[in-house]
């Protein structure tokens, strides 16, 4: 390669350069300027104006966990179902069948979490715990 190509690079490089020094240099004139009195409202956590409530460190429920585990899941069927519509004219009938069975093999694992009671938050008890009965 020869040192033009390098030479492309020259502007970027010393754009980021540039950044991290004022970056650097912000942090510094910061931390030597400004005053450090620590209170006791300045070291809580910050909930997005709402006043803390409780402790930080108790237990969540396995709904919540299994509900991001169903989203994902899901999730990445909706990824592979965008594609699909934007180029559903070209493919025609052969697109359609193909979308049909894969939706048709997700759809099993979705009746299957629904009949084990995943969508159902109106439950309480240990029996919680993922559905199971």
């Amino acid at each position: 390669m020869s040192y033009g190509y390098f030479q492309n690079y020259i502007p970027i490089l010393l754009l980021l350069g540039v950044l991290v020094l004022m970056a650097g240099g912000m942090l510094l004139l910061s931390y030597l300027l400004g005053t450090h009195r620590p209170t006791r409202a300045k070291l809580a956590p910050y909930e997005c104006g709402v006043p803390p409530t409780g402790d930080a460190r108790h237990r969540f429920s396995v709904k919540f966990y299994l509900v991001a585990m169903v989203f994902i899941l899901f999730d990445v069927e909706i990824v592979f179902l965008y594609p699909w519509a934007v180029v559903f004219h070209q493919l025609r009938m052969f697109g359609f069948i193909e979308m049909l069975l894969f939706l048709l093999l997700v759809l099993p694992g979705f009746i299957y979490l629904w009949k084990n009671g995943v969508f159902n938050w109106s439950r309480t008890g240990p029996e919680d715990a993922g559905g199971q009965r």
